[in-house]
């Protein structure tokens, strides 16, 4: 828009109060006109972006992530053009810290009032007052499974803990029909070291010293590292074992049923515990359109909207009026909405001061490269 109206300027520097005026209001008619969501990848359904824009005009520039790394490097960086960004819950105190977020002004976002006490509880910890985010998803880190590989290769196993994966004897013998773990540091780190007995919060350099001498004797049996190929690699029979979040593996097992190929995906939370996590919608301190972003959150806070959502992804969604609009095959699912029973062996991921994310990053660097 700037170029245009310079060349314009060139050619009739009467008209410049005119052509300026014109060119301003274009650009901001432009402006307004576009929200730029950046969210985790298979994470929304898009025909709930599209009747956002049918119903408000504006139009949805949709960009993908998959990994929180990812995401925090470009916002904290600043200038990252988004108006709605999607932060687990750990990162969030970094960012709040850096005055990288918005703080929201609840009486645009009247919604609000459906968000679910008991998990906004839970969130306390990272966005005290959920000042600064709303919770959009949640579910656990778990294990995956192809049903028939894991009966060849473990018969006798009981596939109910984290040794499936996490014993290295085990790991050995899923390694030729393909193992899969998240690139996600913290999210690694934290259930490894719950396994290992130690906090899974934990504030000492040398408890991710040792996690990482556990993470690579398992190396040599893990095909690859990633937070969202593992979705595909297991409904097509690429993958036999995954480390991952609970809708993500969900998705596997309904994308398998539909392309019958005779993979049957399995998942199971297990027995020793695992991590609950929270991802949530949050705007940049310096988001192009705030007022499009929040007409965008109270959208997906509407009951019947985030439901919606639910049904298509698998995973929780943190409103509760809208529990009983969810699907019952997702809503009475356990491995969806945990029973209170395995709820109450669920922690969260605390946030890390910088300098034990720069330990936790260079340990992780050595888990994926093998060295």
């Amino acid at each position: 828009m700037l170029g245009s109206m310079t060349r314009r300027l060139a050619v009739a520097m009467a008209a410049v109060s005119i052509l300026g005026l014109a060119a301003c209001e274009g650009g901001e008619k432009a402006k307004n006109d576009t929200l730029k969501i950046y969210n985790w990848s298979d994470y929304i359904d898009p025909k709930l972006l599209e009747e956002f824009t049918a119903e408000t005009g504006i139009k949805v520039v949709y960009d993908t992530f998959d990994s929180n790394e990812v995401l925090e490097t470009k916002v904290l960086t600043g200038g990252t053009g988004y108006d709605i960004v999607a932060p687990s819950n750990h990162p969030l105190p970094r960012f709040i810290t850096a005055g990288a977020l918005e703080p929201l002004d609840f009486a645009k976002l009247p919604n609000r009032k459906n968000l679910w006490p008991d998990l906004m509880a839970r969130m306390e910890p990272f966005d005290p007052g959920a000042k600064y985010s709303i919770p959009y998803m949640w579910g656990t880190m778990g294990i995956g499974y192809n049903k028939a590989e894991l009966a060849k290769r473990l018969p006798g196993v009981a596939l109910d803990s984290w040794a499936v994966v996490l014993d290295p004897k085990n790991l050995a013998k899923l390694k030729d029909c393909g193992v899969y773990f998240l690139d996600a540091s913290e999210d690694m780190y934290a259930v490894t070291l719950h396994y290992m007995g130690k906090d899974s919060n934990s504030k000492n350099p040398a408890d991710y010293e040792a996690a990482t001498q556990l993470l690579l004797k398992l190396r040599p049996s893990v095909r690859k590292f990633n937070s969202s190929e593992y979705i595909e690699a297991l409904a097509n029979g690429d993958a036999c074992v995954v480390v991952g979040y609970s809708g993500d593996i969900l998705q596997a097992r309904d994308r398998a049923d539909e392309v019958k190929k005779g993979v049957e995906v399995g998942y199971f939370i297990p027995k020793e515990g695992s991590q609950v996590w929270f991802d949530t919608f949050a705007i940049p301190a310096d988001a192009p359109n705030k007022e499009a972003a929040y007409k965008f959150l109270d959208f997906m806070m509407r009951p019947e909207i985030i439901a919606r959502a639910s049904n298509s992804t698998n995973y929780a969604n943190a409103n509760l009026p809208a529990t009983q609009l969810v699907k019952a095959e997702v809503r009475d699912d356990p491995n969806v909405y945990p029973t209170q029973e395995v709820f109450n062996r669920l922690f969260v991921t605390t946030t890390k001061d910088q300098a034990l994310v720069k330990v936790v990053n260079r340990e992780w660097t050595k888990v994926r490269d093998g060295q």
